[in-house]
């Protein structure tokens, strides 16, 4: 038996009993027409269907190559003949055409199946759209046999799968024998050894490592000290020295009232002294109005401090100044 055509009955013997549906319509004319017509001219879908079922099951059996795909019966066997593949022997597995008025010509074939038993000058054989609707088992003599397409004649180029090439090595691999990165596929040549001066490649490269983890912490670093600086400059109160409560307030000469301050003449030898202290106490009472909110700044005692010195002074010099004491 034809090997290839062995693979063919198996995939027809489960087909047995298909039949056309009442507008010719196959699913063996609806694939040709969806996978091998170019143009999916839908006449393939209801033509008849012998050799393009042939097409399918090849398809199905994954030996398009050596079965062909052919919707032209005619066009089928001339393509055996020019494949060499094409002969007069009955042979199980063998594609047999037919011309059912016995000319014996190529030209005028009409109908195709493929043989399953041979038994003598009789044929049993496996045909698509057989009595012009149904797939099914045949028995033929052989008058109106034209010839066979033996498929396993076909030659077909062997289909080659290139290997994978072998993974590239890791950091940890360079400089290791060739062996140990050869693969276990013997069409996959090994890689060449590892140059001898691998060693100054891994200094090098571990001096590139340094360099990038040292970048990357140079830069975390810089992240971090930029979140934390201000994003607009900080505002910056210049101190022109405080003026400040003295301590106690200025007190008059215990011969001295308001009043007579009131009633003092301008010219008198007390009046600018005491308009003066006036002054600085009107001065501080609306400082210390503006600035109350500062009281709890620390910075203050110092001024505080140094006032405190400069009201002393102020307060020594007024006692010196006649009519005070």
């Amino acid at each position: 038996m034809d090997p290839i055509g062995k693979k063919l009955l198996d995939i027809a013997t489960k087909e047995l009993g298909y039949t056309e549906k009442g507008d010719g319509y196959t699913k063996f004319g609806e694939w040709y027409r969806k996978n091998i017509d170019g143009d999916h001219d839908e006449y393939f879908t209801t033509a008849p269907w012998c050799d393009m079922f042939l097409a399918w099951a090849a398809d199905k059996a994954d030996v398009t190559g050596q079965a062909g795909q052919f919707a032209s019966t005619v066009d089928h066997a001339k393509w055996f003949k020019k494949n060499d593949a094409w002969g007069h022997d009955p042979e199980p597995g063998a594609i047999v055409f037919y011309d059912w008025n016995g000319s014996g010509d190529i030209d005028q074939i009409d109908h195709v199946g493929i043989v399953e038993k041979v038994d003598g000058r009789t044929l049993h054989t496996i045909e698509g759209n057989a009595d012009g609707y149904k797939l099914m088992r045949k028995t033929r003599d052989m008058d109106s046999v034209v010839g066979f397409g033996y498929p396993s004649k076909i030659k077909v180029e062997a289909k080659y799968t290139p290997k994978h090439a072998a993974p590239a090595p890791t950091v940890d691999q360079v400089g290791a024998p060739a062996a140990a990165t050869r693969t276990h596929e013997q069409h996959t040549p090994a890689p060449a050894p590892a140059p001898e001066h691998v060693p100054a490649q891994e200094v090098v490269l571990g001096g590139i490592l340094a360099f990038v983890l040292c970048g990357t912490v140079a830069l975390a670093a810089g992240r971090a000290a930029a979140a934390k600086a201000p994003t607009s400059p900080p505002i910056r109160v210049r101190k022109r020295g405080k003026h400040h409560r003295p301590a106690t307030p200025v007190a008059l000469p215990a011969d001295v009232t308001p009043a007579d301050l009131d009633a003092a003449d301008a010219g008198t030898t007390l009046m600018p002294a005491i308009s003066l202290a006036a002054a600085h106490a009107a001065e501080d009472r609306e400082f210390w109005g503006r600035i109350a909110h500062l009281e709890e700044d620390g910075e203050l005692d110092f001024w505080n401090t140094l006032h405190a010195e400069l009201t002393d002074s102020e307060s020594d010099r007024y006692a010196s100044t006649p009519g005070f004491r």
